[in-house]
């Protein structure tokens, strides 16, 4: 990348400027913690060197440092630098154990069938060496080498206490059976208030995956809520299913709120032990290979996991876990059907789901009326599990979920709505 973008300045203006090569090494730092975006990068200078006089150039490199600089230190917080993973099956790691690759700290994923290593190293670790040497030992396709990234709940707009918001009920059509249905529900997130009056008479069973005893519990507050609250006033989709609920969120000063790679891949393992039928995330970050690894595995499991598309806006890159082909990918709408205008946009997108100004408990007491992405995901779920209870093969209940769904955008799937806004059949 560095070499074309040095081309492109050259073929215009030579020598090139201090400015340039400033931008060239924060860009070459940019690309190894999101190698995924170098390419936008690089045709933003090629928009800038083609358009632009030499005064032109200069700003423009200068705005676009900024940039650079703002999103390298962005990036950096959602990557634990100094802890890198393994994962693969048993023996894979007694054949590494043979070639001299001990690890202190591994834990048994007996629900994936995995065993996960937790390496501890100095941020100078070079991962791609070491990568490189663990593939050349076992092959490239038998274990999933990378570092511990972090995630979040991605709420773009803080709760409004003043108004009561909808209530889920009211934002779609229900089936009449849905309030007698025992669907067990599977959801990844912060902890959940259960001394909250909305639980007073649901069944929800709780592990947290986080060393923190008081540890964050809005947003895991207000996704169970959705789907199982017993409050007439804002009552859940499912007031009767059980839930089990994966705590997997941290909080730090300098971080907020966050759920490691670790965390989530030991949240997954422990809801396919409990043998749910679907897996609500609502939550999205950084690409991962063991996360992808164990995500795939959870659905040759027969398990469904869905996830919040992202509330980056229009523009953003996809994110992850949704993104991934094993993921139901869920974007929010309004009660106009309209997209909430900081939802991702993209063709991993699957399907639509009300978003918008949704009711739901608060930590702590009350109600509040939360927007974004995360907060449709719970109304696929319930779907879906609903769903699963007649037809067990996920791909064939996916087939009939989104062939009942309102083609609300362009004819056919498109990026903004995927195959168009929920309906419950």
């Amino acid at each position: 990348m560095m070499s074309s973008i040095n081309a492109l300045l050259q073929a215009k203006y030579s020598p090139i400027s201090s400015l340039f090569r400033a931008a060239a090494a924060l860009l070459l730092g940019f690309a190894l913690i999101q190698p995924g975006l170098s390419q936008e990068v690089e045709d933003q200078v090629s928009d800038i060197v083609s358009e632009a006089t030499e005064e032109r150039i200069e700003q423009a490199m200068e705005d676009l440092l900024t940039d650079i600089e703002s999103r390298i230190s962005e990036d950096a917080l959602r990557i634990q630098t100094d802890h890198w993973l393994v994962m693969a099956e048993a023996d894979v790691f007694e054949q590494l154990a043979q070639e001299g690759y001990l690890f202190d700290r591994v834990s048994e994923l007996d629900g994936l069938g995995f065993l996960l290593a937790e390496v501890a190293a100095p941020a100078s670790f070079d991962l791609s060496a070491t990568r490189a040497g663990i593939y050349e030992v076992i092959g490239g396709d038998r274990a999933d080498v990378d570092l511990n990234h972090l995630y979040t709940a991605g709420v773009p707009d803080d709760p409004d206490t003043d108004i009561a918001g909808v209530a889920p009920r009211e934002l779609l059509a229900l089936p009449t059976d849905l309030s007698d249905l025992s669907l067990r529900i599977g959801i990844i997130d912060s902890s959940v208030d259960q001394g909250h009056g909305a639980f007073s008479q649901a069944s929800i069973t709780t592990r947290r995956f986080v060393e923190n005893d008081s540890p964050p519990n809005f947003h895991g507050t207000a996704i169970a809520s959705i789907i199982a609250s017993n409050d007439p006033s804002a009552l859940g989709l499912a007031p009767r299913a059980e839930l089990f609920a994966a705590e997997v969120f941290d909080q730090t000063e300098e971080q907020g709120e966050f759920a490691s790679t670790v965390s989530l891949i030991k949240a997954l393992n422990w809801l396919i032990t409990e043998q749910v039928s679907v897996i609500n995330i609502s939550l999205a970050g950084p690409p991962n290979r063991l996360l992808e690894t164990a995500l795939a595995r959870v659905r040759e499991r027969g398990v469904l996991a869905i996830a919040a598309a992202g509330n980056g806006g229009p523009m953003a890159q996809p994110m992850y876990p949704a993104a991934y082909p094993e993921v139901v990918a869920v974007t929010a709408t309004d009660n106009r059907g309209r997209a909430f205008r900081l939802a991702n946009r993209g063709e991993y997108v699957d399907i639509a789901a009300p978003g918008v100004n949704v009711r739901h408990a608060q930590a702590g007491g009350g109600y509040a009326a939360s927007s974004g992405t995360s907060y449709a995901v719970p109304f696929v779920t319930v779907a879906a599990a609903r769903l699963l209870q007649s037809n067990s093969e996920p791909a064939v209940m996916l087939d009939a979920l989104y062939a009942s769904a309102v083609d609300i955008g362009a004819p056919g799937r498109d990026q903004i709505y995927g195959y168009g806004q929920l309906q419950f059949q």
